[in-house]
């Protein structure tokens, strides 16, 4: 979108320094290699940051980072869902992972019953990516009669705040794929495309650092939010990644968060036993 900011004079520079955030200094990694790359012959692991992720977009400057959710977290997480006893059976959802990268998360997703799997990444190298691992996955799920059968999985290259969400019921599902000013504004979308079907989509959020823009956000009810932890290889690969990282550590577990999009006016919704 152009700018209006061209026909102002131009600003003055400021004397106050950039602040430097934490993920400013995450580094690019490719290795270690992650088990899971290891027994399925994909390309999930490494970590990209935030800096190396430039697009030209303007929301380049909230997007965090790549980094592959462990897939013990997303199972866990999915499991917890159903436990929530959703309004609708998994095999009507849609499950869509925004900010999907190299598509771990699709992967993961994919072994269970989802009526379909989608990954929305606006970086072109990584969608790249992505979707080449779809095709090894899809081929050696094929090869092997004892491996589950999946759902269809789509990498779709587009900004997340452009999508149109399906009619059909929706799991979303965030790795903290962005800052509060771009969560705000899929927030908005959600509310302005699921107005009229409320109860019809459903948030799963990993590392949920922008919790708080769900919770003042009248229209999603919280029904999950507790550190889940890894299984012990996944917390090994964790550790050998994350060492890599000065100013991060690994703790075996990720903040996550459930919510349920039911609309400006609530009714009663189920609550898990504590």
């Amino acid at each position: 979108m152009p700018s209006s900011k061209s026909k102002l004079a131009p600003p003055k520079p400021s004397l106050v320094p950039p602040r430097t955030l934490p993920r400013d200094l995450l580094k690019l990694t490719s290795f270690p290699i992650h088990p899971f790359d290891e027994v399925h012959g994909v390309d999930t692991s490494g970590l990209v940051p935030a800096k190396n992720l430039i697009t030209g977009h303007a929301n380049d400057e909230h997007v965090t980072a790549y980094y592959g959710v462990a897939p013990s977290i997303l199972r866990t997480l999915i499991d917890q869902w159903r436990e929530t006893i959703p309004p609708h059976p998994i095999s009507s959802y849609t499950f869509i992972d925004i900010g999907a990268g190299k598509g771990r998360g699709l992967l993961v997703a994919s072994e269970y019953r989802f009526r379909k799997v989608v990954g929305i990444e606006l970086n072109p190298e990584l969608a790249a990516t992505a979707r080449q691992n779809v095709v090894l996955w899809t081929r050696a799920h094929a090869d092997d009669s004892t491996a589950p059968s999946l759902a269809t999985i789509e990498v779709v290259e587009q900004d997340a705040l452009d999508f149109e969400f399906s009619p059909k019921p929706t799991l979303l599902f965030l790795f903290h794929p962005f800052e509060a000013p771009v969560l705000k504004q899929l927030l908005r979308r959600i509310e302005t495309q699921f107005a009229k079907r409320p109860d019809t989509l459903d948030i799963l959020y990993v590392n949920a650092e922008c919790a708080d823009v769900f919770d003042r956000n009248p229209a999603f009810t919280q029904l999950f939010l507790d550190n889940v932890k890894m299984s012990p290889e996944d917390h090994a690969a964790d550790l050998a990644a994350i060492a890599k990282q000065k100013e991060y550590g690994s703790t075996g577990d990720e903040e996550c968060a459930i919510y349920r999009y039911t609309g400006r006016a609530k009714g009663p919704i189920f609550t898990p036993a504590a």
